[in-house]
């Protein structure tokens, strides 16, 4: 085997994987967003759960961009353990089709899809046109690769230095440590199980039954990637890649044990359906993947069991009120582009929440001149501000990473909506320091005005509270017109007690300093009737955009 054959055979793997890589992401770019929406909904048991994983991967042409992903949602609290099993256990059935793919031979048509991606993509000016554009030329780029590998490898049948190294490979298990360690190499049991294919087409294995042995190591190496993507997630992240361990290893032993017991009734009834060898690889990759669905999917509760008793304990959890820590986007939350919007709305929920639980406290201290809800206002709006600089950063990244189309087109309004929740608790603040003045000076308010804040801040919570519901939760521009008529309506207060506070300076009811503080008050909680409106009209406006 010459030095051209050796450059053709890494030539043609390179291409192979940049096709995959283009493909995954152009899938995850164009339609990252509804997939995400459909691994929430439809994996509520195990069993669609499954079915939805493997059309996921089916689509993703990539088990360990499906795992990985899921690993990221158990790690987001958007999907429990029982529900990442059923996802991962249908992966291993998908990420079959690429070998089949494979098997089918279509090299020929690779320069023709290529040419019609990448036309397409620099034609069209629709930004998902151009997405499935890519996906497209990466279909070519992956089959240019199989045939370049191909033409490299027809060469090797004649160099008896490879001929004697495949030939010596008759031992299982060295076999099965094979496929793992070229699988955990490349990141990708598809490319394993795809060079084994072709140099099972090209006659390259003395004995054809030992692929099936690598097909299993291919099935352990494969769990790399999602081993790797939870080290810096929470302990659901790391127990969620080991349930995608454990299924590949306990199948394989079984498998094993099944092929060392019965391999030749094994190797005939795959052979009988099979048109060559490489039909061959193909047919045992998905049947043995099956098959351990098939066993496993009903221990699959046992097996999530299984990864507490591996790695127990629980994380340290970030409590709603812990002051200057992030609880969503934090250390122990694993960055995925799909889920990293996911991920900075409930950060942003949190800070609303905490904003409004603030205001709430600053119109108590208020009433009632209470020394430490002053203070806890004061320090409560530090820890608003740091939320507000730490989100801000974290959407300026995720800004410039591979984001689905729908999560980028939506991203500049959580900027707004960030800066509006920031408002809010700046405005807390003023109340706090209104409650200082008050107290400073001795004023004293009448019923009628405390009644007249307290029936205004009932109003403002009531829209406040809805637009924090519409940050994580769904709504609809019908929604949308009733908080309008909302923040009308504060208005109208606000116009109403402003007046009705003049009558009273005018009856000398009450103090001319106290009244400057009422004055102050009505008008702060109006303009945070205006910037909780200013929230719900970026979030829903983004929602229906998208």
């Amino acid at each position: 085997m010459g030095f051209a054959e050796i450059l053709s055979l890494c030539a043609g793997l390179g291409l192979f994987l940049l096709g995959m890589t283009l493909m995954s992401e152009g899938i995850e770019k164009a339609a990252g967003a509804k997939l995400r929406g459909i691994l929430e909904v439809f994996t509520t048991n195990r069993v669609t759960g499954m079915f939805v994983g493997l059309v996921f991967t089916a689509i993703m042409q990539s088990s360990s961009a499906c795992t990985s992903l899921v690993v990221s949602f158990v790690n987001s609290g958007l999907m429990n353990l029982y529900q990442a099993a059923g996802v991962i256990f249908g992966a291993n059935i998908g990420t079959t089709v690429t070998s089949q793919l494979v098997s089918f031979n279509l090299s020929e048509y690779a320069p023709i899809i290529l040419l019609a991606g990448v036309v397409a993509a620099m034609v069209a000016k629709n930004p998902m046109v151009q997405k499935i554009a890519d996906i497209i030329a990466g279909f070519g780029v992956l089959f240019l690769g199989i045939s370049t590998m191909s033409s490299g490898m027809s060469h090797m049948k004649d160099s008896p230095e490879v001929i004697g190294l495949l030939s010596s490979l008759t031992n299982p298990f060295l076999a099965v440590l094979t496929g793992l360690v070229i699988t955990a190499v490349v990141q990708s049991s598809s490319v394993t199980v795809s060079l084994t294919l072709l140099m099972a087409q090209q006659g390259l294995f003395r004995d054809v039954n030992i692929c099936l042995f690598i097909i299993l190591g291919c099935n352990i190496g494969a769990c790399t990637t999602a081993l790797l993507a939870s080290l810096a997630g929470k302990k659901d992240a790391k127990r969620a890649a080991m349930i995608h361990l454990l299924f590949n290893i306990i199948g394989t032993i079984l498998m094993f044990i099944l092929f060392m017991v019965a391999m030749d009734p094994i190797s005939g009834w795959l052979h009988s359906f099979s048109a060559d060898e490489g039909r061959f690889v193909a047919n045992a990759h998905t049947i043995i993947k099956i098959a351990q669905v098939i066993l496993l999917l009903p221990f699959s509760s046992l097996i999530v069991k299984l990864t507490y008793l591996i790695i127990p304990g629980s994380d340290d959890k970030v409590g709603y009120r812990d002051t200057f820590q992030l609880k969503f986007i934090g250390d122990k939350v694993i960055f995925n582009p799909s889920t990293a919007v996911v991920d900075g709305l409930k950060e942003l929920e949190r800070m609303a929440s905490l904003a409004s639980d603030n205001l709430n406290r600053a119109m108590n201290a208020l009433i009632t001149l209470d020394e430490d809800d002053i203070k806890e206002v004061y320090d409560m709006e530090e820890n608003i501000n740091f939320l507000n600089r730490s989100i801000t950063n974290y959407l300026i990244k995720i800004n410039q990473s591979p984001l689905p189309i729908e999560d980028l087109q939506g991203l500049g309004s959580l900027f707004h909506v960030a800066n509006d929740i920031e408002r809010i608790g700046d405005h807390a603040q003023n109340i706090a320091e209104f409650a200082e003045r008050r107290k400073k000076a001795g004023s004293t308010f009448s019923d009628d005005a405390i009644k007249e804040m307290t029936d205004l801040m009932n109003l403002v919570n009531d829209l406040l509270g809805r637009s924090i519901k519409v940050i994580v939760g769904s709504a609809s521009e019908e929604e949308l017109k009733e908080l309008s008529d909302m923040e009308d309506k504060i208005d109208v207060m606000e116009k109403e007690v402003q007046q009705n506070h003049i009558d009273r300076l005018t009856r000398q009811e009450c103090s001319p300093e106290a009244g400057m503080i009422f004055s102050d008050v009505a008008t702060t909680l109006e303009r945070v009737g205006d910037h909780a409106f200013n929230i719900a009209v970026y979030i829903i406006k983004r929602d229906n955009t998208v």
